[in-house]
């Protein structure tokens, strides 16, 4: 069975995501924003796809089948797989039956890319429910999302030369997953499916907004609306530490051989929470320059936490153009301050002087001075900057704002909670 139909007059979200568990800062988003319209009284419909670490839900059996590119697949399923990742009729299908069952007042979209695809957006269309899709990447804009290649940020696909994903390999440096988002990213501009079939996009960061209408998109299809912490659920220590914590992913493009290099410059202690595709490269390095580092591998929950409490300052050395990083708001909400690299969104969320500071992406030595600065900094001081972060998550970036923004938004499409 597929749940009950909505009570008469309920309002009800169809909430779009490819994985329905926490494997990264937009699942957080869409898995915290379904629990906050779910307190609210809203009826809540995910839909995703089938994955082994999903968490439990009655809706699972709507769910559309798993397509992982780190998976051994046959030719014939990678032949499938390849046609679902540009038009999935299955998500088409199986959204058509939710919707006619459910009669969601609106759907809202996170990443649907590669997997559920925005094949469904048009069904969503013609079935007259308002779509909103949060943009937590460039995908948009860039086929390959990040808008970073081997040589760096990169742009070289503004203005229509989509065959730069396929030239460069930006995708996992490989011509032929590069060559298929080539083919992806033109069959959905073609088809129109995002300029055509959402009714609005949302947008966490200005700098993303302002990227966009440079990329040729018009400003008043965008509306920003900043991510969100629930800062009581998160208790600060009022006791600084002595080393500088990194937490997220082990990638290039989040700059941490900078931050290896900066580190062992200032003479600094490091903790490092994460796995990921450049762990090998960053214990290498470390071993080679005789870094005060710490790998402490995955961390999340309260053991993430306590890594963080542990920190003088959390670092956020991205050389890409991030956009409103979780990680900043999960540092304010532990009373640690933050040092961020001027790029992407990053400085729209930190306050220099007051909530942390700021240095030129890529760096080595403004982050060395910066890290020697922060350390030579009276405990009192740093102790104030994290207090100063909490205080203005506390004020701007909590759920109940998040939820009066979205509500304001739905307004603006017809719909009334």
């Amino acid at each position: 069975m597929m749940g009950h139909a909505a009570a008469p007059g309920a309002a009800s979200l169809l909430s779009i995501n490819n994985y329905h568990y926490r494997r990264g800062g937009a699942e957080v988003v869409y898995l915290e924003q379904n629990a906050l319209f779910e307190q609210r009284g809203w009826k809540v419909i995910p839909f995703a796809m089938r994955h082994e670490h999903n968490l439990p839900t009655p809706w699972s059996e709507h769910f559309v089948d798993e397509i992982e590119f780190g998976q051994r697949y046959g030719m014939a399923r990678q032949l499938v797989n390849a046609a679902k990742i540009i038009w999935s009729t299955e998500a088409r299908r199986k959204i058509e039956a939710v919707v006619r069952v459910q009669r969601p007042s609106i759907a809202h979209a996170h990443n649907v890319y590669h997997h559920i695809s925005p094949a469904i957006f048009g069904k969503l269309h013609e079935l007259a429910v308002p779509v909103v899709l949060t943009l937590h990447d460039l995908k948009i804009a860039c086929p390959a999302y990040k808008m970073l290649t081997h040589d760096g940020v990169c742009e070289r696909c503004r203005g229509g030369a989509l065959w730069n994903v396929a030239r460069h390999r930006c995708v996992k440096d490989s011509a032929a997953l590069s060559a298929l988002i080539l083919l992806e990213s033109v069959a959905h501009r073609l088809l129109g499916c995002y300029r055509r079939h959402v009714s609005r996009f949302v947008v966490p960061s200005r700098f993303y907004l302002e990227k966009f209408v440079q990329w040729g998109w018009p400003r008043e299809r965008f509306t920003h609306v900043p991510n969100f912490v629930d800062a009581a659920a998160l208790q600060p220590d009022s006791k600084v530490g002595d080393c500088f914590v990194y937490f997220g992913r082990l990638a290039p493009e989040k700059g941490l051989q900078t931050l290896l290099r900066a580190g062992a410059q200032a003479g600094v202690k490091l903790r490092i929470a994460g796995t990921g595709p450049q762990e090998a490269v960053l214990r290498a390095l470390s071993a080679s320059l005789g870094a005060d580092v710490e790998f402490l591998g995955y961390r999340s929950g309260a053991d993430l936490h306590a890594v963080v409490r542990s920190a003088r300052a959390v670092v956020l050395p991205s050389e890409w153009y991030e956009n409103a990083p979780m990680t900043v708001m999960e540092a304010y909400a532990l009373g640690r301050p933050v040092i961020g690299a001027d790029i992407g969104g990053i400085p729209e969320l930190v306050r220099p002087g007051e909530t942390g500071s700021i240095y030129p992406s890529g760096d080595v030595g403004a982050l060395a001075a910066v890290l020697a600065q922060m350390r030579a900094m009276p405990d009192a001081q740093v102790a104030a900057m994290g207090r100063a972060g909490r205080s203005w998550v506390e004020t701007e970036f909590t759920p109940q704002n998040y939820v009066q923004r979205m509500l304001a938004l739905y307004a603006e499409l017809g719909v009334r909670a």
